[in-house]
This record gives structure tokens, sequence and C-alpha cells, in this order.
């Protein structure tokens, strides 16, 4: 398939379709919860003007907005539009491609316009392709004809004329439904059913964009044509941003996914407001929402999912009534329920002890594990000096403590799917297993190098330590993860190498920037979220494309998937500063290292899960360097019999996003725990180390 950006592979795999939809806006509803698109806006001009400024004077690289980001902007905004080539014409992008180098003039007045051309363009060619997939899932498909369906969408070419567009689509139906008869075992008739409800409900919720939606989509492709982490997110946006670092919401306590125009029921969070009430199912599909105990009903079919989210969540103690059709069938219900504070228990520090043999027969060895999804912290609770609000370093520590009462050898930090978070959790983390020292370095657009340390003396844990990561694995988890290299305070053990994010962010409040002051009402400008500088690790290397290099290297399929940094558009090149002063330890040498690597790959040649894992990984690899897929039903049954590249990345970004409530222990994890045992060992033969 060749090598192509993570934006686009995202959107092979259906991805960014999902998100660019789903981080939507609340406007001003129909009766039917419709909203659209109508034309630049005063609040258009405000936040255009105010991003752009920032833009200027604050993103790390200094670009002029000139004509190479204006082309840059244009490209990432048909892309993401229409990165699968079916929607415009060549005549389209033709006609776009006249404001590659206008763009940035236009915004230098304010003027959105063109990105009210590209929607309502893309909105007229989205009902004419609608009418083809009614007529295409009305056809008989010939699935013994040898034909291909080309996925090498960077080199793919817009279609020319109706006839192009439609046999693309043709073969773009006909993989749809190949796919969901073969992978998922659907009847055909079921197949038809499930592809004319995905392609209704995308020509829905397009239909549902509103003008702050269109905003938020084409400032964010101008500020990524800076790099790829500079975005603007609209005030919805904003608040659900807040909640998620926070880990907390006032609400009933459960997750909803849109399926059908309907709020279905994905999740009841344990212990939340759901939870305790009893009654509200997984599967349960919420028809209207009322406030209180006696207002009105609000029909909430076909509401776009955040406008739903919105009436629901609510401050703790008040009531919402939910009509509700239950999963199991029958009559639809009103629930009462009072809302109460969430805490999102699901992306907070977990921690765990497994028991493993001793290699030579004496008491078992105790390694503790402690999954971390993310770096978190309670932003408001620190801002309004709450005693003990939550954050990353707090429960680690408190999970280390336990860890030291029950007499654990051996620590294993599981960082694998954490994308990072706050920079000072990050910071104050890695004090737990140093010293004191620094932690990170930052440079800014300066040119100013300032190093960032851990200040507070002594660590919780001065055991072993074994930092567990893969690609997924960025930002601040590379920071920590680099320190503890530098300081040779810990084993890296994973993927070859983390995802290679460097740059280092910071949130803007529009509103607080516009008034110079602080606002504690929710934002109506939205914020940016802008690249304001570069870390670099103690010993001077960025992190920046390049990542974290495992000590260890296991094996993994997320190695060898496109989705680091160096995968994205415009990402900010990997360098290298003088190295910071600091103590470092003697915990690990390359002779430990090169004993373990031996002894790991000697256990994985005779492991049954690693031969299977490695034979999996060579056809992911096979599958992925191909850029046609087969739509005859034997050929592609054949290249789909024992794997399926696109459903075993997608896998890998559902583990990412929706991580299990429970640290499983499996064949890889096992593995980590015989490195530990064989790290704990040579660490006591150097005095470094006793059992507990």
């Amino acid at each position: 398939m060749g090598k192509q950006s993570l934006r686009r592979r995202w959107r092979w795999s259906g991805w960014a379709l999902a998100a660019l939809l789903a981080t939507t806006a609340v406007a001003v509803l129909s009766p039917r919860g419709q909203t659209e698109v109508t034309g630049p806006g005063v609040q258009d001009r405000n936040v255009t003007s105010i991003v752009t400024t920032m833009m200027r004077t604050q993103h790390v690289s200094h670009h002029p907005l000139d004509d190479e980001i204006s082309e840059r902007a244009v490209h990432l905004l048909l892309e993401a539009f229409d990165g699968r080539k079916l929607y415009f014409y060549q005549s389209d992008i033709d006609e776009f491609q006249r404001y590659r180098h206008q763009l940035d003039d236009m915004l230098k007045k304010r003027d959105t316009s063109f990105a009210y051309l590209v929607y309502r363009r893309f909105m007229e060619r989205l009902e004419e392709r609608s009418k083809w997939i009614e007529d295409l899932l009305k056809q008989d498909f010939d699935y013994t004809r040898r034909e291909y369906l080309d996925t090498d969408f960077d080199n793919l070419r817009y279609p020319t004329n109706a006839e192009e567009a439609k046999e693309r689509w043709r073969k773009r139906i006909k993989y749809d439904l190949l796919f969901l008869e073969v992978i998922d075992k659907k009847s055909p008739k079921e197949a038809r059913e499930q592809i004319a409800r995905r392609y209704r409900n995308i020509r829905r919720r397009w239909k549902q964009f509103d003008n702050n939606d269109l905003l938020e989509v084409f400032l964010t492709s101008v500020t990524n044509a800076y790099d790829p982490h500079t975005s603007y997110m609209s005030a919805p946006s904003y608040e659900n941003f807040k909640i998620q670092l926070s880990l907390r919401l006032n609400g009933i306590g459960a997750q909803l996914k849109d399926e059908d125009g309907y709020a279905v029921i994905a999740k009841i969070i344990p212990g939340g407001a759901a939870d305790k009430h009893g009654k509200l199912k997984a599967g349960d599909r919420i028809v209207s929402v009322g406030q209180g105990e006696e207002g009105e009903m609000v029909d909430v079919v076909d509401m776009k999912l955040d406008d739903i989210v919105k009436m629901i969540r609510g401050k703790a103690g008040t009531i919402v009534r939910l009509g509700v059709v239950p999963a199991s069938g029958g009559e639809k219900q009103i629930y009462t329920i009072t809302r109460a504070r969430i805490e999102l228990a699901d992306s907070a520090a977990k921690g765990k002890v497994f028991d493993v043999p001793h290699p030579d027969g004496g008491e078992p060895i105790q390694i503790g594990v402690i999954d971390l999804p993310s770096f978190y912290f309670d932003m408001e609770g620190a801002r309004n000096g709450v005693a003990n609000y939550r954050s990353t370093t707090a429960d680690v520590r408190r999970i280390l403590q336990e860890f030291e009462g029950k007499g654990v050898d051996v620590v294993v930090l599981d960082l694998r799917s954490n994308g990072g978070g706050s920079l000072t959790e990050a910071i104050n983390l890695t004090g737990l297993f140093i010293d004191r020292g620094p932690v990170v370095q930052v440079r800014d657009s300066a040119n100013r190098v300032d190093a960032l340390e851990d200040e507070n003396e002594g660590m919780a844990w001065s055991g072993p330590l074994l930092v567990l990561t893969s690609k997924l694995s960025a930002s601040a988890s590379e920071i920590l993860a680099g320190a503890i290299q530098d300081y040779g305070r810990g084993l890296i053990v994973g993927d070859e190498t983390t995802h290679g994010k460097g740059t280092v962010q910071t949130l803007q409040d529009l509103d607080a920037w516009l008034l110079g002051r602080a606002r504690h009402r929710p934002s109506q400008l939205g914020a940016l979220k802008i690249t304001t500088a570069q870390f670099y690790r103690p010993g001077g290397d960025s992190t920046q494309k390049r990542g974290v290099l495992a000590d260890v290297v296991l094996p993994s399929l997320t190695t060898h998937m496109d989705i680091g940094e160096a995968d994205l558009e415009y990402a900010i090149d990997f360098d290298r500063i003088q190295p910071a002063e600091f103590q470092r330890y003697a915990m690990v040498t390359r002779d430990i290292v090169r004993k373990l690597i031996e002894r790991s790959q000697s256990r994985r040649q005779k492991s049954e899960d690693f031969i299977k894992l490695n034979r999996r990984i060579a056809e992911y690899l096979e599958q992925k360097a191909k850029k046609k897929i087969a739509l005859n039903r034997e050929e592609y049954i054949a290249a789909h019999k024992e794997f399926n590249a696109r459903k075993a990345e997608e896998d890998q970004f559902e583990k990412q996003i929706n991580p299990d409530e429970t640290i499983r222990r499996d064949y890889y994890l096992n593995e980590v725990f015989q490195i530990g045992v064989d790290y704990l060992r040579e660490l006591e033969k150097l005095h470094l180390a006793r059992r507990r």
C-alpha cells in the first residue's frame, strides 16, 4: 500500500470519518434535531482572526501564513472531506486548487468562504452519490469476475466524469458487501441492509453539520498545515476535552453511541447513577429526554449525539428523565435518574499483583503491574485549591504504596495504550522513580532551553522497574520513558520504538485570550491547542519522529503500523540539544540488556503464541504491501482466510480507545514477567536489588 500518512491510514480503516463526525458543536436545532450550514458569520471572522494571530505569534515554527501554508491547508481540507476520492470530480478539485495560493490572503482578511464552497459542493456530490448507492444496492454483483479495488489513495486520481465515478462506487459497494459477507458472516440481505444504513447515516451526519462544525474542520486544516498537533476546538469540543482530562463529569454514567439515528447505550459505567438506578442496559435506545420531574420530553431521534449528551449531562443532584426503548423489546419506558458526579475510572491508573514462579523453585516472585492509559489531573480542582484533587501521580503513588505493603519485587508500568496528557504529571510521575533531577528539557520558539525537574527528594519505588511501551505510547509517555532510560533507572520493553511525538502543546481558551483574563463560564469561542515548544530528553535527544527505542524489543503488530509521528504530514523534524546534568543510575547496563534479550529470544522461539504472532505480523505486512483488494469472492476469501489487515488495525485502535477494565495476564505479559524476573536476578548479582 506504500507509505501513507496516519490521517489517510485511518480514513482507509473508516476511522477518520467517525472522528470527524464525532467532534461536533452545539447548534440551534430544528424540531427533528437537524442543523445546517448557512454561511460565514461574525463568529467565523472573530475566531479566524484570533487563531491566525496566535499562530503567527505563538507557534514554535514561526512559519508565516504564506502560500506554502495555504497550499497545505487546501490539501488537508480536501483530504478531510474526500480522502478516498469518491465524491469530488477532478473539475471540482481544479476549481478548489485555484485557491491554493489565495487562502492565506483570504484568512488575513478573516474570509472563510472557501470552506463553505467546499462543503456545499461536497453536499451536492453526497446527494448524487446517495442516489447511486441506493441503485447499486438493488443490483446483483458478479463475484466470479476478476477485478480489484484500488486502495492506493495517495496516488489515485479523482474521477473526471460521472461514468468514472459510478464505476468507482460500483467497486466500493461490491467490496463493502463482500467484506460483510465474508469477514462478518452476514447474509446477502443483511449485508445490503447494513450498507444502506451506513451510507444513510453518513449522509444524515453530514447534513447535521453547522457553521461551528465547519469552522472547526476548516481551521484545523489550516493549523495542521503548521504541524499535525495544532488544532482548533469548537466550544463543545473544548468542554468535552476538559471533561476527559479531569476524568469527571456530572451525568448518568453511561456511554452513548449513534446507531441509525438513535442514541444507544454502549456501556454503563460502574458506580454511576445509571448503574445504581439499575434499569438502563447496554443496547437500550434513548428516544426522548426531559429535564426535572415535569419538563417536556424532547424527541431526540436523529438528533446529533453531542446535543443529546449535553441534554443528559447536568449538575449533580438534578433529575433527568429518559424515554427508553429497551434492547430486549417492548414498549417505551420513562426512567427518572438523579444525576451524580461520575469518576471515569477506566481512564485512571489501575494496579494488580501477579505471582511468577521462581526459576529455582523458591517463593514466587511478585510483580506489580500498573496500567496507565493517560496522564491526567483535575484542572478545575487544582485551580480552585481542592485538597486531594485527582491526578496520575497521586493515584500511582497510592498503588505503589499498596505494592510495598504486599512485598512486590518488580514493578511494570504499562504505557502501551498511553497517548499522553499532562506534561506536569509526566514530570511528577517520573519523580516517583528517581531521586531528583531534570526530567525533560524544553526549547521554546525563542530557542531558550529550560530543564523541568523533579524537585522532590526520594523515590516512591526504588526497586526493579520495567516500562512497557508501544508505538501508541506518545508525548508524556515518551517523556517518562526517555527519562527512565537516560537515567539508567529501568528497562524499556515493548515495540521497537514509541510514537515519536516530541512537541509541546498549550491549550489556549480563546475567550480568555481575547479578554486578557480567565473566564469561569463555558467557552463561547472554543480553544486552540497550539505547538509552542519542543521537548528533549535529559540526555539531549528529541523524541520527535524517532521516539524512545526499547531496550528489549518484543514483536507486535503496532510496530509495523503507520501510526507514528513520522507517518504524519508536516511533522516537525528530529534534532538534538546539549545534555543536561543529572545523576545516572547503574541499574541498566549493556551487559544486562544483552543477557535479557538473548533469554527472551530463546523463550519466544519455543512459544507457540509468539510463533503465531510472528506469522500474523508477516501476513499483515504482506497484505499491507498490496495496493489492490480482490473483488473476486474466491480470491478474496483466500487472501483473508486466516488474517485481515484492516480488522487487525481497527482492533488495535479499539484497544487504545476502550482499554480493558482489568489488567489481563496473557502470553505477552507473561514474557514481560519473565524479563522482569531475569532483570531482578541480574540486579541481585550486582547487589542493586533484593527480594522483599
